[in-house]
């Protein structure tokens, strides 16, 4: 099956003291969430993939995404943002405040 979007959602965790992760973060809860709002609606099902990944990099911003095949980055995505983000996936626009500028332009 070919899917619209692929939305990969960072899920990484690390030990406590160090480094912040996504996946403590909620970007665990996050993937859940998301998988479980993709499967229940029509409009969603067999169009938008969503997969949990390792270490996306920007990890002070998360949780993080990524979505293809746009290659839109997402930073600090939390369960509230849920209903904006699913409008996104299902072909509305992404929220700018959700959008991740951070990166380079090589990267």
């Amino acid at each position: 099956m070919r899917h619209r979007r692929h939305l990969f959602v960072c899920t990484q965790t690390r030990p406590d003291g160090g480094k912040p992760s996504c996946g403590a973060r909620g970007g665990v809860d996050l993937v859940a969430a998301l998988q479980r709002e993709v499967a229940a609606r029509d409009e969603l099902v067999g169009a938008v993939a969503v997969t949990p990944c390792g270490c996306l990099g920007p990890c002070f911003d998360g949780p993080n995404l990524v979505v293809y095949p746009e290659g839109d980055w997402l930073c600090g995505v939390s369960a509230a943002d849920l209903p904006d983000l699913l409008g996104y996936l299902a072909g509305g626009a992404l929220p700018a405040r959700l959008r991740y500028d951070g990166l380079d332009d090589d990267q």
